[in-house]
């Protein structure tokens, strides 16, 4: 995948099409790409967020330990941004990432990340927005859990 490839596929991921055509060319150059094997993990919970990834290709599972094993709580494929909890929260890794498919991937660095948000408002806004629905989803999921071992919400 070229630069201009990279810099295409972040115009296309809501979190970074209001990016300047050089700032999208920048965080491409300053990203690193990656791929995954099907089974291979991107990162594990309870891990340290060093990094967000941006999925260009594939698919990947979200998988979070409970008391009965591990459970796949969602399935995501490409375009979208995974990892970014623990970058933004500085805390470990909320759930492990496993690809399901081939997976080509952008990583962007803690410190890259950061920086992006801190100097792009709209930017961080919008993080906010995929951070608050991820939450709202998780919590759905949550009360339909407890409520079909028959407990209270």
């Amino acid at each position: 995948m070229s630069l201009e490839e990279e810099a295409e596929l972040l115009r296309r991921i809501p979190l970074f099409a209001e990016l300047e055509p050089a700032k999208r060319k920048l965080l491409a150059f300053a990203s690193e790409r990656v791929t995954f094997a099907p089974g291979q993990f991107l990162f594990h919970q309870g891990e340290m967020g060093d990094a967000a990834y941006i999925l260009a290709e594939g698919e990947v599972a979200i998988i979070v330990k409970t008391p009965a094993g591990p459970r796949q709580v969602a399935r995501l494929s490409g375009h979208q941004v995974v990892g970014e909890v623990a970058v933004l929260g500085d805390v470990p890794r909320t759930a492990s990432v496993r690809a399901e498919t081939p997976v080509v991937a952008l990583r962007i660095s803690k410190e890259a990340f950061l920086d992006l948000l801190r100097d792009i408002p709209t930017m961080a806004m919008c993080m906010m927005r995929v951070v608050a629905q991820r939450l709202e989803n998780t919590t759905a999921q949550l009360r339909r859990a407890l409520a079909e071992r028959g407990d209270a919400a």
